[in-house]
């Protein structure tokens, strides 16, 4: 993967908001925002995907969200859909960022939409994935591989083992799982605080999607156990521009599964 520049912002609330970036200085920026989870990052959920969008010539931007990667990680606090906004759109911001792709997975589609919401002049066109925020917390904390997360992860025992368990439980096939990746991502997950799932309160945006009118690509794996498939009606019926892809035998990341394709599919839409 391709890595360029890489810097932490530190924030008018004292929060650093880690970013990597790569690619021309004077490419369109796409920002790639991951979802939630243990030992989650830009880097480590978009691994697979960093090179094509070089290549094609975009100037690719990867946060670290608030309790993720090497950015801040509070405890006792609540980890609402707001600070996840909002620490990202200052730390854009300082980045020099003002007009832009988002590509979001899980939390990140989420966290797409209410950038739009709160900024609408900054987005151009949309490409999510299995979005979350489009239903009550209730709904996915009863999705069988939310609650396996949040329950494993809050063990105090969390160990290697439990952190591959949580990413096969990502992906319908595990030989996508490698132990380059489990390291990885339990390395991160080793220095979370408990309180970045455990006091997660985002809110439902689904009220706001009648207000992307920008193009919307979407992504979504049959087997997915994270995110209701219901969630393409939601779009189909609000938005003025969408268009969905779906995957069999695919699960929460279908970036990761289904790299090949989604690159493919993803820079003809962009480029279109």
């Amino acid at each position: 993967m391709l890595i360029g520049e890489q810097k932490t912002y530190e924030l008018s609330s004292g929060y650093g908001i880690h970013i990597t970036e790569a690619g021309p200085d004077d490419g369109m920026p796409v920002v790639f925002i991951h979802g939630s989870g243990p030992g989650a990052s830009g880097t480590s959920n978009f691994s697979q995907n960093v090179d094509a969008f070089v290549e094609a010539g975009y100037r690719v931007i990867l946060p670290d969200l608030i309790g993720y990667g090497q950015s801040s990680k509070p405890e006792g606090i609540d980890y609402t859909l707001s600070l996840f906004t909002d620490t990202l759109y200052e730390a854009l911001s300082m980045h020099g960022i003002e007009k832009a792709i988002l590509v979001g997975n899980s939390l990140g589609g989420g966290i797409a939409i209410q950038l739009v919401a709160d900024h609408p002049e900054m987005v151009t066109k949309l490409v999510l994935m299995a979005p979350g925020c489009i239903e009550e917390l209730d709904v996915y904390f009863a999705m069988p591989g939310i609650a396996n997360m949040r329950s494993s992860f809050g063990s105090p025992d969390f160990g290697p083992d439990d952190q591959r368990r949580l990413i096969e439980s990502l992906v319908f096939d595990p030989v996508h799982v490698t132990d380059e990746l489990v390291a990885e991502r339990f390395e991160v997950a080793r220095t979370q605080p408990k309180d970045v799932l455990a006091r997660m309160k985002t809110h439902n945006v689904r009220p706001h999607l009648s207000k992307l009118t920008m193009p919307i690509l979407l992504f979504w794996g049959r087997n997915e156990k994270f995110m209701p498939l219901t969630g393409i009606d939601y779009f189909f019926d609000a938005c003025e521009d969408v268009r969905c892809i779906t995957f069999n035998k695919v699960g929460h990341w279908v970036q990761l599964e289904r790299t090949d394709e989604f690159n493919r599919y993803s820079l003809a839409f962009l480029n279109d």
